[in-house]
């Protein structure tokens, strides 16, 4: 003979299972709910160290970064077929950027890229040296948090007397005719935002910039940048 709680048994079973079921299914709900509270809406995906050259479409960021409040604008390297003119033009350019723009260091570094000896013979050399000049993507990405931003102001631009002395040196044929060094001396000017306040510093710097003009090409370029801080005298 079948007790009251056997006969009931099979139902009893599946309200049971009905239960847990509904109980998952609100504990999995309620963890997406905690889930989307806190990492918020979901954005695009986007690698910011994209392949150089100005932004066709608007800046995307991600939750942290600073918003652009206006178009994002790359520095230029003016062209000119007087030496010294463009030795500055390609050191402002240089050193100019800001982290705040939604661009990265890729973008800057193609900016002065864009001059270099159109031989292509010093390019590869010529993107490491500009790379040297740049914060690493970890440096920028830090930097970013507090908004900072670059410029130089040059003291000194002058043809060094090491030159000279590596011209006579050089064999025939090994320097393109109009191939000249410049060494700028100047102050990087750096500011930013921290606890909401307006920061600034200064470091004075020094390089040189090896580059080409005519007769070799109609407008001056770019050939190497020596180390920074280690210019020649």
């Amino acid at each position: 003979m079948k007790t009251p709680l056997a006969a009931s048994d099979p139902r009893s079973r599946h309200r049971l299972i009905a239960l847990i079921a509904a109980l998952v299914a609100i504990v999995v709900l309620a963890g997406i709910g905690v889930y989307g509270l806190l990492t918020g809406p979901p954005t695009s995906d986007r690698d910011p160290d994209h392949d150089g050259g100005t932004p066709s479409g608007p800046a995307v960021t991600t939750p942290g970064e600073p918003t652009p409040t206006w178009t994002p604008r790359l520095p230029e390297v003016e062209a000119s077929d007087d030496p010294e003119t463009f030795a500055g033009n390609v050191a402002t350019a240089l050193f100019a950027w800001d982290t705040a723009s939604g661009l990265m260091p890729l973008d800057y570094s193609s900016v002065v890229l864009a001059v270099g000896d159109p031989s292509g013979a010093e390019q590869a050399g010529l993107a490491s040296d500009v790379a040297a000049y740049l914060p690493s993507r970890d440096a920028w990405l830090e930097l970013r948090q507090y908004a900072t931003a670059q410029h130089l102001t040059i003291d000194n631009l002058f043809v060094p007397e090491a030159w000279g002395e590596a011209v006579e040196q050089a064999q025939p044929g090994q320097l393109a005719p109009g191939t000249v060094a410049y060494t700028i001396e100047g102050t990087r000017h750096r500011t930013g935002t921290w606890n909401d306040e307006q920061v600034t510093s200064e470091h004075a710097v020094a390089f040189t910039v090896f580059i080409v003009c005519g007769p070799t090409y109609d407008t001056c370029r770019l050939l190497r940048l020596s180390q920074l801080d280690n210019p020649l005298r």
